[in-house]
């Protein structure tokens, strides 16, 4: 029996479940969320008016591997920032619950796996795992290397990693590229800095403290917001490239969504140009709403396989 100054360890039990999920949270489970939004309605819109549920699932199961192992060797490389930001000190290498030795043959085997999966998964389709290969390389090394410590246009640039998930959706059904997954890849990249912004608006002290010049950082709330909506207009007229090979469905969707995203962004900055704080965690929640909005309403449209707006005028 453990005496009063003596603390009891922790089970097998518990120190395996403990471990289990600090792995899991290497792979940032949540960021993930944006892989499915963005490659599944873009799959579907690839053969439109079918649904192949085995080739949707094999290729969200590898992208999934693949977007984890970015995610894993991202905090291998941010391990020292990670400890000095407030939102990340609990990170599995922050806190030392992983070792970072460990945790970078975690990411590189889940590279392998990504490859594997995805390559034999989709009939042998070179194109999809060479895609999510190249992505990782860009967002661990280019992006979090050199980029993310360097330069406020870190997220402009670095954020073309999370854009390519609609590329390899349009490859794992085809095997090849189209103007169309490109519209896509473009929608998230505009949409990437406004919605990272806003995050980095919410946890500027943060940023601040670990040297990374983020660009709430290094300008004034109007200067961000003014770039916001810049990058906001430059979403939604992209977005707006699809409308002829859809239907009135995403048509409807594109314009209505797009007008509140453009409208809830304009009133931001007006509201700085006023004098008014800006609620980051709002214009953060508004970009992942529009975002889901728009892919939903492309997947509803692919999914139905109404006449499209193009066929009108053919």
């Amino acid at each position: 029996m453990a005496t009063e100054n003596q603390v009891e360890s922790p089970g097998v039990g518990t120190r395996v479940w403990n471990t289990l999920l600090a792995y899991i949270a290497l792979t940032k489970p949540r960021v993930i969320e944006l892989l499915l939004v963005s490659t599944i309605p873009v799959m579907l819109q690839a053969d439109r008016g079918h649904v192949d549920i085995a080739l949707i699932a094999i290729t969200v199961i590898g992208g999934w591997l693949g977007a984890a192992s970015a995610n894993s060797l991202n905090m291998v490389a941010d391990a020292d920032i990670d400890q000095k930001m407030k939102r990340t000190q609990k990170r599995p290498l922050a806190r030392h619950a992983v070792p970072v030795r460990h945790a970078l043959v975690f990411g590189i085997v889940l590279a392998f796996a990504s490859f594997a999966v995805l390559y034999y998964g989709t009939g042998q389709k070179w194109l999809p795992p060479i895609l999510v290969w190249l992505t990782i390389a860009f967002y661990a090394g280019v992006y979090t290397l050199i980029l993310k410590r360097r330069t406020w246009q870190n997220v402009i640039w670095g954020g073309a990693a999370g854009c390519t998930p609609a590329l390899v959706g349009w490859a794992a059904v085809h095997g090849t590229l189209s103007w169309q997954p490109f519209v896509m890849f473009l929608v998230v990249f505009f949409w990437t800095p406004p919605h990272t912004w806003a995050i980095a608006m919410r946890y500027r002290e943060d940023y601040r403290a670990a040297g990374v010049p983020m660009f709430p950082v290094i300008a004034s709330d109007e200067r961000v917001t003014t770039h916001m909506l810049v990058y906001t207009w430059l979403t939604v007229l992209t977005s707006f490239a699809l409308i002829p090979v859809t239907s009135w469905i995403y048509l409807v969707v594109a314009v209505l969504s797009g007008v509140w995203f453009i409208y809830m962004i304009t009133k931001s900055y007006l509201g700085v140009r006023r004098g008014v704080e800006v609620n980051a965690l709002k214009l953060f929640l508004t970009s992942n709403e529009y975002l889901a909005l728009l892919f939903c309403g492309l997947a509803v449209d692919a999914v139905i396989n109404m006449p499209t707006i193009a066929s009108y005028f053919s």
